[in-house]
């Protein structure tokens, strides 16, 4: 596997150490050699066509105009709207889709000089942990083709694993940057609820979703997020003001200055080798100077109900738009009625379903008290102690409990596969920000490491 930090990318180009058409060319010859077999992208611009750009970027650090990206390659996952190419969402319900407008980082990414050469795999609608669940089929991990890389933004992750693009947006949900980050030693940033507009994102649950900045590095996920932040009048759960981070800026804090907090009983749910890695990384920050801490989560270890109950009811509300009529999978049937079953029967996944049928039995009448409103009280209180803990420190977990799985290893087991998301969902129910970086490889297989933060403290 090949690959390259993006912001060396970018200084090479301004010192004209490299061309912007022969690192498309690498790239490409990376794409070429790795996509048969790991299944990254859904559709992937012809070179012609992304050459044409290349070109356009070698003018531009000709003239010395060129954006803030200019020349990078970067994979957009296929739930975020695109007017060029195929939107699916990884759904026979959407397939062949092209969206009238793009989604408001799409066009921002375009305006910075960015070339957006494909659209990546996912679990169909980003409902899944490992990307199998996609309708047209499941991507396999560049560091072990017999495992899986992760979801639901899985597609970007494999996509950036093996050198195939300089950047990549995925969305989180539940963790469906940071899990594909963790097992292919790639970056994944869950920015702070509101930080990034989720205009044009093809919407799961909007109270837990960001489209999400991924890299090879922190310092490029820091590049990629502080161009695609920032208020949108186009998506009202998008904040006006935010504070901005300066990629170029980041230095690594002093020791001493650092506040680390771990739940050590949280650790017990994770394979030995995982909560090794943590209490390693721990260990290591505590002799280099650094506070650590033990706190107690109360609340948050009863996350994983509360996320699914509430990600499920918004989920079935969120699909309900799918009849069968206006989008390209069409029902079939004389009455509205079964043309809406015949679409809905053959157009979702069984997953979708799933999580839909569940979605409606939660907001039900008879049952929406006991477990849509007992979720959202409870939802409250875990938000407020993520936010007492990440005021005084960063805390520090797991984020997955197991290594990579093997493909159609938890596929076949709803609550093994829910399980995957146990450290993560909770940056989600609080709407705070959470990264994962790579901490090191075990067997083999990568594992991460995850950071969450107070409200705002992406920087």
């Amino acid at each position: 596997m090949k690959g390259w930090e993006a912001t060396r990318v970018l200084q090479d180009y301004m010192r004209g150490d490299l061309d912007p058409v022969d690192h498309v060319m690498m790239v490409y010859d990376n794409i070429r050699r790795w996509e048969p077999r790991v299944n990254a992208f859904i559709e992937i611009a012809g070179e012609d066509v992304v050459y044409e750009y290349a070109y356009n970027a070698r003018e531009q650090y000709k003239s010395g105009e060129p954006g803030p990206l200019e020349g990078l390659l970067v994979a957009v996952k296929d739930n975020i709207s695109t007017s060029f190419s195929v939107t699916t969402a990884a759904s026979r319900m959407l397939d062949g889709y092209i969206p009238p407008f793009d989604a408001t980082v799409v066009s921002r990414l375009c305006g910075a000089g960015a070339i957006i050469h494909g659209k990546t795999n996912l679990d169909e609608f980003a409902m899944g942990s490992t990307t199998e669940n996609s309708a047209f089929f499941p991507t396999r991990n560049p560091w072990s083709l017999d495992r899986v890389p992760g979801g639901s933004s899985g597609g970007s992750a494999a996509a950036l694993a093996y050198g195939g693009a300089d950047l990549a947006l995925g969305s989180d949900t539940g963790g469906s940057v940071r899990l594909p980050a963790a097992y292919t030693a790639t970056v994944g940033l869950k920015p702070t609820y509101g930080h990034v507009s989720r205009y044009g994102l093809i919407p799961y649950a909007n109270s837990l979703e960001q489209i999400s900045p991924m890299a090879r590095s922190v310092r490029d996920v820091a590049l990629l997020y502080s161009l695609i932040s920032g208020g949108d009048p186009l998506d009202a759960t998008s904040l006006k003001r935010i504070r901005g981070v300066d990629p170029w800026s980041l230095k690594p804090a002093e020791p001493e200055t650092i506040r680390v907090c771990i739940d050590y009983k949280l650790l017990e749910g994770a394979e030995s080798v995982i909560s090794s890695e943590v209490l390693k990384i721990a260990g290591w920050l505590e002799a280099q100077g650094a506070s650590v801490e033990e706190v107690e989560l109360k609340y948050s270890r009863h996350a994983l109900p509360v996320y699914y109950t509430l990600a499920f009811a918004e989920a079935s509300s969120n699909l309900a738009r799918y009849d069968g009529i206006l989008y390209p999978f069409k029902g079939e049937g004389g009455r509205w009625e079964d043309t809406v079953l015949d679409a809905r029967s053959r157009g979702f996944g069984l997953e979708v379903k799933r999580r839909i049928i569940m979605g409606v039995y939660v907001l039900s009448e008879g049952y929406r008290d006991e477990y849509y409103l007992a979720a959202t009280k409870a939802r409250r209180l875990i938000r407020d102690e993520i936010l007492e803990v990440t005021r005084r420190c960063v805390l520090l977990t797991p984020v997955s409990p197991v290594l990579p799985p093997r493909l159609g290893e938890r596929i076949k087991d709803p609550l093994k596969l829910y399980l995957m998301d146990v450290y993560t969902i909770t940056a989600n129910l609080a709407g705070v920000p959470a990264l994962v970086q790579p901490s090191g490889i075990i067997d083999g297989l990568p594992v991460g490491i995850q950071w969450v933060g107070y409200r705002g403290g992406e920087e």
